[in-house]
């Protein structure tokens, strides 16, 4: 899914159906890339930063721990961090295309595990996954009471 720069995105956990957050911004400049979170008092549940490009992150200057995932150019997970405190420094990964910062706690609620596919996207682009999505579930539906045949 395309990135646009002003738009909040949605991240949708589709290995483990779970949302990791419906207002993310995206940091797609050297100074959005640059100034990140830091200013911020905290990150509300369903908040978070997407570093576009990037191969690490630090939390020097932030005042509380964000939960981060690393993530490849097809968007699975490559590496995660739960609770990396402030004034640390998060690994460099060559293989690492972006990352998410969230609020803590996020990785443990949704579950989400290394290997995971997300989909990050506007709430337009999801609702058109979704349908496309649904829309699947109703042909296996029907592909299994065919193939069942009359009882």
């Amino acid at each position: 899914m395309q990135h646009p720069t002003k738009e909040k995105l949605a991240v949708f956990n589709r290995t483990r159906q779970s949302f990791l957050g419906l207002g993310v911004t995206v940091a797609d400049t050297h100074f959005g890339r640059l100034r990140g979170i830091l200013g911020r008092r905290e990150l509300q549940p369903g908040e978070g930063l997407w570093v576009v490009p990037s191969q690490g992150i630090h939390t020097i200057g932030m005042r509380f721990p964000i939960d981060v995932l690393y993530l490849d150019e097809h968007f699975h997970v490559i590496h995660l961090i739960q609770g990396l405190g402030p004034f640390r420094v998060g690994p460099v990964r060559m293989d690492c295309h972006s990352v998410l910062e969230l609020p803590a706690r996020t990785i443990y609620l949704s579950q989400s595990a290394l290997g995971d596919e997300l989909l990050i996207g506007s709430p337009a682009e999801m609702e058109i996954h979704w349908k496309a999505l649904r829309a699947r579930e109703v042909e296996v539906q029907m592909e299994d009471s065919n193939s069942r045949g009359p009882r």
